[in-house]
């Protein structure tokens, strides 16, 4: 049938067969009067994409399209759309819907709405058409107003992309947590998330410490904005650090294979370790007692909302800063080159999906 009725997208079939992507029409949700309608451009490829295809989350609804790094033009817009008109080039990431009137969406806390609906794998109600969301290796996305935004001219689709959900993931926690001049930040691990996180929290003036157990990354770091590279290889790497940073994000996605007493000693007191990783395993075991020596505590959080997601895109655009991309052409071979690329760990820094124009005929 063809767009507006039906879109177009690379989809798995089976967790068993998740590197296996089948170009296949979907039906979208219903469109409603608060909904932009968007023709991708490109989509940056997120570890949720492979954790969520390979079974490491647990089930998900088959056959799925992936995809929550979006970019591209708003081509309809619902008769209540304010915030976006046809033609705007926009952005949506990990998020789709909430219901916005709760307590959380009230207090611009939407992306921890008892009701929201993720970009792909979730169920929307009937009244939206009973359809599982479907994500953006696709020919286009059908997204509510509240969660699709207007991409800055000065950033670059290929680089935006990646924002939507890795940048706002670490943004979020790092404003929250008051990340600027005086604050001393330590980022666990140098991947997709961890490039963004060491790179925005130099530009938000802290002083940036990267702790990683890859030695080869160090350079990298440094040219992000890290002040220094502590290598978690070291024997003891820990001590001369004792009682340091104000607040450490927790990028990583092997936390289960970490001895987290040496984390958390790293600490000032009262600072926090704060999780954005989100690995298959479960944390190592935690006793109370870890918490005693500095008065530490430990979180996590789930990407961002609408405001921290705007701030970001500025401080990227006053900022002039680059992400580390590497882009791929979408297809059948593309998306698997991709996934199993991010599920290796062998990506530097991030992937986006681009060429969506020939593949989807335009």
């Amino acid at each position: 049938m063809g767009y507006p009725d039906t879109f177009e997208g690379f989809m798995v079939e089976s967790q068993d067969k998740w590197t296996e992507f089948t170009k296949k029409e979907f039906t979208p949700k219903k469109f409603q009067e608060r909904d932009v309608d968007i023709e991708i451009e490109c989509c940056g490829v997120c570890g949720s994409d492979v954790h969520t295809i390979n079974g490491g989350w647990g089930g998900a609804p088959m056959p799925l399209c992936v995809g929550h790094e979006v970019i591209g033009k708003a081509i309809k817009v619902g008769d209540k759309v304010t915030t976006v008109k046809v033609g705007d080039r926009v952005g949506v990431g990990a998020q789709i819907w909430a219901c916005l009137e709760c307590k959380p969406c009230k207090m611009d806390n939407e992306n921890y709405c008892p009701h929201k609906i993720d970009t792909y794998g979730a169920p929307y109600p009937e009244d939206m058409g009973g359809v599982i969301a479907q994500g953006g290796y696709a020919s286009h996305i059908r997204a509510h107003e509240y969660f699709t935004f207007k991409i800055p001219d000065s950033i670059p689709s290929v680089e935006a992309a990646p924002m939507m959900c890795a940048g706002l993931t670490v943004y979020s926690p790092l404003y929250r947590a008051g990340t600027g001049p005086g604050k001393k930040v330590a980022i666990v691990g140098v991947g997709g998330l961890g490039h963004f996180a060491v790179m925005f929290a130099a530009a938000m003036g802290a002083e940036v410490y990267v702790l990683s157990h890859s030695p080869n990354k160090k350079n990298d770091a440094l040219k992000l904005g890290a002040k220094e590279f502590i290598s978690t290889q070291d024997k003891d790497w820990d001590k001369p650090w004792a009682f340091t940073f104000d607040f450490m994000l927790n990028s990583a996605d092997a936390t289960h294979e970490f001895d987290l007493a040496a984390y958390l000693g790293t600490l000032n007191i009262n600072g926090e370790m704060h999780h954005v990783g989100l690995p298959d395993k479960p944390l190592p075991e935690i006793m109370a007692q870890m918490f005693a020596p500095n008065g530490c505590k430990m979180g996590g959080s789930h990407i961002g909302n609408r405001p921290e997601m705007f701030q970001m895109l500025k401080l990227v655009e006053d900022k002039k800063l680059k992400p580390i991309i590497q882009p791929i052409q979408i297809s059948e071979a593309g998306c698997k080159e991709a996934v199993v690329s991010v599920g290796n760990n062998d990506v530097r820094y991030r992937h986006t999906l681009v060429g969506f124009d020939k593949v989807f005929k335009r």
